[in-house]
């Protein structure tokens, strides 16, 4: 995996703001305030936060396959002097061939 999450990120969700140290696999918990979470709580987390990540994919290869903004804006000013702000517009048609080349799961 290109992200792997880890109990540094189950950690940081669970208990945010919490005082602890990890050292390899060996939490030491420092915190007055808040509880340790447990092994099977922090193993759950990470498995959450993965399926999440993952799940998220389709969006992070449309973000940097757009066109940039600036190029977007020249775009949508062509169609609108053209009168194509429908489906037609070449604005249009390249936002929807990364969505269709890039589909929610």
């Amino acid at each position: 995996m290109a992200n792997e999450m880890t109990t540094v990120d189950a950690l940081q969700s669970l208990k945010p703001n919490a005082e602890w140290v990890l050292r390899g696999d060996t939490l030491e918990w420092l915190d007055k305030k808040q509880t340790e979470p447990t092994a099977d709580a922090l193993k759950a987390e990470v498995t959450r936060l993965q399926g999440v990540y993952d799940g998220k994919a389709y969006q992070r290869k449309r973000a940097t396959a757009y066109a940039e903004i600036k190029e977007q804006l020249d775009q949508l000013y062509h169609d609108m002097t053209a009168g194509k702000l429908d489906a037609t517009g070449e604005w249009h048609k390249s936002i929807k061939a990364v969505k269709d080349a890039n589909p929610k799961p």
